[in-house]
């Protein structure tokens, strides 16, 4: 698989973190470690990267050995030329499992490393003890909460077209630092060196390229999988909790209903005053979300790796 050049940026500093790659399918993905313990692995969103996650590690690596898998593309992780769509991240992301020597893990997924999260668990659910889900729908909505919420997702169509939307990444690093800041609720703002960085990875070249194929891969792929009903085929065995924000204004609150009948075990929480970026904005609350759910999974048989 041929790949572009990933990035040369020095890594963000963060105490206690170690890095190494793993490669897969000939791909190299970028691994930021911390703690020891039970195995969880954290998967961030757009257009972030392992960072994403730097308020919450603290909180957990008395506890879990946690695993920040910089995704396709994204971060210091190669960048496929083919390579980005929902289909290819699950590849890679098990592939990446199997040289870790992970077998059975805990899955923690914010926005787009979420709803990689749900297609993992829905491929492969052997390999997840429980699933934490922050700030994406599922993949169930109702038609009804689709038709009322589709309008907010406006900003996509500017990211999304082949050859169009990495320009647009590329040479708008503004738009980035606008929907960070515009995804926030009531809690903290960015720092503004936070808010730098993530713009200027973001839209580095073979990050923009990654971003496109994201979400051009969720159009072309997913989309139609969404409302052909064909998600309605599959049902979800891994134990799940979404937590989300009320004042998220992409993925709202309606979103979250309808998973009951498609889904042994699934939750959803819903945080007043926040917005789209919970590890950014409740830290605590992520953090001890996380280990209720994989302590509990962990003494049921869940998340060890065997």
């Amino acid at each position: 698989m041929g790949v572009h050049p990933r990035t040369e940026r020095p890594l963000p500093e963060l105490e206690g973190v170690r890095h190494h790659f793993v490669e897969t399918d000939g791909v190299r993905l970028h691994v930021a470690e911390a703690g020891s313990g039970e195995p969880l692995v954290l998967l961030h969103g757009f257009p972030q990267h392992w960072y994403a996650w730097h308020r919450v590690l603290p909180l957990l690596s008395g506890d879990f050995r946690l695993i920040c898998l910089d995704l396709p593309g994204f971060g210091w992780s190669d960048v496929p030329a083919e390579g980005c769509s929902t289909d290819d991240r699950v590849r890679l992301v098990l592939g990446a499992l199997d040289r870790l020597g992970l077998e059975r893990v805990g899955l923690v997924g914010h926005d787009w490393g979420a709803w990689t999260g749900f297609a993992l668990a829905l491929r492969a659910p052997e390999r997840f003890g429980a699933f934490l889900a922050l700030n994406m729908v599922h993949p169930w909505p109702t038609q009804r909460a689709l038709l009322g919420t589709a309008w907010r997702f406006w900003y996509t169509a500017l990211l999304e077209y082949p050859l169009i939307g990495r320009q647009v990444i590329r040479r708008r690093p503004g738009l980035l630092g606008y929907l960070l800041r515009r995804g926030l609720g009531d809690g903290p703002g960015w720092p503004q060196e936070e808010l730098a960085e993530y713009a200027a990875a973001g839209s580095e070249p073979g990050a923009a390229y990654a971003g496109e194929k994201l979400h051009w891969g969720f159009v072309a792929g997913d989309i139609p999988r969404l409302a052909l009903g064909r998600f309605r085929r599959q049902r979800l065995a891994v134990r799940t909790l979404v937590l989300a924000g009320d004042r998220d204004p992409v993925i709202r609150p309606a979103l979250l209903a309808g998973a009951d009948r498609y889904a042994d075990d699934l939750r959803t929480e819903v945080l007043a005053g926040s917005g789209h970026f919970l590890p950014h904005e409740r830290p605590r609350e992520v953090a001890d979300a996380a280990r209720q759910l994989f302590l509990e999974a962990a003494g049921e048989g869940g998340p060890a790796a065997r």
